[in-house]
């Protein structure tokens, strides 16, 4: 077999491999395109909150189908219901940032944005953001 193909076969091997709990370091709350507060006053337009198995925001609800990580990048392929009750299935890239920020961009690149981590809930110890 000659290096290129091995080179391309370990390519798909790596986006085809499923992300554990542990290496998907989006889960937590956020705000989008404003840093959060943590206190109460965040906008509950501006809130997303991110589990393993599903992402809440103003747009509705999307149920995480599966994911995808390679490096700093994590492909979620999803299914979401609108609070206009339509839904919509696809792809959606989260890119961690250094700066412990995530920026969000559809299969399509018609949605863009950036998440802020909200600071820790009081008790729990853990913050939202990237890990």
């Amino acid at each position: 077999m000659k290096l290129a193909h091995l080179a391309a076969i370990a390519v798909v091997v790596m986006f085809s491999a499923p992300v554990s709990a542990d290496d998907f370091p989006v889960v937590g709350t956020f705000t989008q395109k404003v840093a959060c507060k943590g206190d109460g006053s965040d906008a509950k337009s501006a809130l997303v909150k991110i589990t393993p198995d599903q992402i809440e925001s103003s747009f509705g609800i999307c149920t995480i189908m599966d994911k995808q990580r390679e490096g700093n990048k994590i492909r979620v392929q999803t299914s979401c219901k609108s609070t206009k009750g339509y839904v919509v299935d696809g792809d959606v890239i989260f890119t961690l940032r250094d700066d412990n920020k995530i920026e969000v961009e559809d299969q399509d690149n018609n949605y863009k944005n950036v998440l802020s981590p909200c600071p820790a809930t009081p008790g729990t110890g853990r913050s939202a953001g990237v890990r």
